[in-house]
């Protein structure tokens, strides 16, 4: 029996906080939950940095909304943040390009990789914990259905880091063409597939 076959797996109908939904994080901690809405993945971010202190993480999003600005702020003001690393859609930087520049002053020139990009995940890893983190939910709280999985040690943190540490670093005022070979599109689609996608997608107002 492999450890991912000997984790203690938990689901959870989710009616309060992150912090109450979680429970205690510990070696092999496995939680699938479906919540109203009422949290956000940077409110699983930190609340599981109140468990496992310091850390190194990831955040993997499409875009930052006008409603989620404050909460991503709130980000850049954790000193419990060793290191970071954004991963995120490559049209994010025409709409959220003064936050953007603003998390390479916190995290460093190489803490964004530009991509074609709809995954939510982070990733939180400290001396003793991998953390894998990934659900519906946007950066910000939304009241609807929403479903969230957070697993220590789970095969997939090392998949995560793994893609993450394969990703070029593209420059911001790179092509489209550049992003999608960044994602790797072109191995799971052929050209003629991709053509109805071949121009930028505008953003909602």
């Amino acid at each position: 029996m492999t450890p991912h076959e000997r984790r203690t797996r938990r689901a959870a109908e989710c009616f309060q906080n992150a912090t109450a939904s979680l429970g205690t994080i510990h070696k092999g901690f496995s939680l699938f939950g479906l919540t109203r809405g009422q949290f956000s993945m940077i409110d699983l971010i930190l609340a599981c940095l109140d468990q496992v202190g310091p850390a190194r993480i990831s955040l993997w999003t499409w875009c930052i909304a006008e409603y989620e600005v404050q909460c991503f702020e709130r980000l850049l003001m954790d000193h419990r943040i060793t290191g970071a690393l954004l991963v995120i859609d490559s049209q994010a930087r025409t709409k959220n390009r003064h936050l953007l520049t603003r998390w390479q002053t916190v995290h460093g020139a190489k803490s964004i990789r530009w991509v074609v990009n709809h995954a939510k995940i982070a990733t939180i890893e400290t001396a003793g914990f991998k953390l894998l983190l990934r659900g519906s939910m946007n950066l910000n709280y939304n009241p609807r259905f929403e479903q969230f999985d957070v697993d220590e040690g789970h095969p997939g943190f090392e998949l995560i880091r793994r893609t993450e540490s394969e990703l070029p670093l593209l420059r911001l005022d790179h092509s489209t063409a550049e992003s999608r070979a960044a994602t790797g599109i072109q191995k799971a689609f052929t050209q003629e597939q991709l053509k109805p996608f071949a121009t930028l997608k505008t953003w909602a107002k």
